[in-house]
């Protein structure tokens, strides 16, 4: 097993607050794993968003055990992560900068008080200090892998309740993409070839959002990607975590293998350009 390697930058030294952090940021891959949602910290100076402390700790702040299990990706694999710092209601990286649910005030039923009131400015201040060096630390990964002539392959790890309005999800996992079918194929095919697993194409939610992650970082380069989504209750413990991080770890390491079209650009357009986002896709993460 390759060692890790685990760095976190801040904009701020007076509060010491990292808004990412990267796993293993030099190695040398055709494959690069993010993690939107995998902290459900947030600034000092934003206390709990006026939040019972408990409230953050639900999936509302954060997707339940995806950073253990991309972090145990990227040291079996021995590639790059790249991992948000900060908690979504602060301000979601999995959106677009423009989209309106960047700053929630509403999710699964929970008013946000400190977003209550967000500006303009304040808007633009937490999409400055946050948002971006996000952002950027996923496009410098990338930009870099690029420039030493790979052309990776993007994965990015999300999870979801088991529960959503009463309504239990049959689903274990679900696979997420846009126009791109290279790489959502191949892990679809093998996640259903295990035995006892119900996996969802595009479920449960949809895999076309215009401006979120993977729609910035691959559709629009035209990179092999595909989100994938964990049940929570699945990945919310560390043998949990690390089983599923052997799983994928397993099937994108035989898909790079065996598929070497996943390590060309190929541009496919965007379903998101095409056609407005269901409703779904507001609480996408839920």
């Amino acid at each position: 097993m390759s060692q890790t390697v685990s760095t976190s930058v801040s904009t701020d030294d007076s509060i010491g607050f990292q808004p990412f952090e990267l796993v293993n940021p030099s190695a040398e891959a055709d494959l690069v794993v993010l993690c939107d949602h995998a902290s459900n910290a947030l600034p000092a100076e934003y206390g709990t968003l006026g939040l019972p402390p408990a409230d953050l700790e639900r999936h509302i702040g954060w997707d339940i055990g995806a950073a253990e299990v991309t972090r145990k990706m990227a040291a079996a694999l021995g590639v790059p992560a790249v991992l948000s710092c900060f908690s979504r209601l602060l301000i979601d990286p999995n959106r677009g900068d423009d989209d309106p649910t960047l700053v929630m005030k509403l999710s699964d039923g929970a008013i946000i008080p400190g977003n209550r009131h967000v500006d303009a400015a304040e808007r633009e201040a937490r999409r400055a200090t946050y948002w971006q060096p996000y952002q950027d630390a996923v496009a410098g990964v990338i930009d870099r892998l690029t420039a030493e002539g790979r052309v990776p392959v993007i994965v990015s790890i999300h999870s979801f309740t088991p529960v959503w309005r009463g309504h239990p999800r049959p689903w274990h996992a679900g696979i997420l993409w846009d126009s791109d079918p290279r790489l959502p194929h191949l892990l679809l095919a093998g996640l259903r070839g295990e035995p006892g697993l119900v996996v969802g194409d595009n479920e449960p939610y949809s895999g076309s959002l215009k401006g979120d992650t993977m729609y910035r970082h691959g559709t629009s380069r035209g990179l092999a990607n595909a989100l994938v989504e964990i049940r929570q209750d699945l990945i919310d413990t560390q043998h949990g975590a690390e089983e599923w991080a052997g799983r994928l770890s397993r099937l994108l390491e035989e898909a790079l293998v065996q598929h070497p079209d996943l390590r060309v650009v190929q541009h496919y357009g965007s379903h998101a350009d095409e056609k407005p986002l269901p409703p779904s896709t507001m609480e996408q993460g839920a």
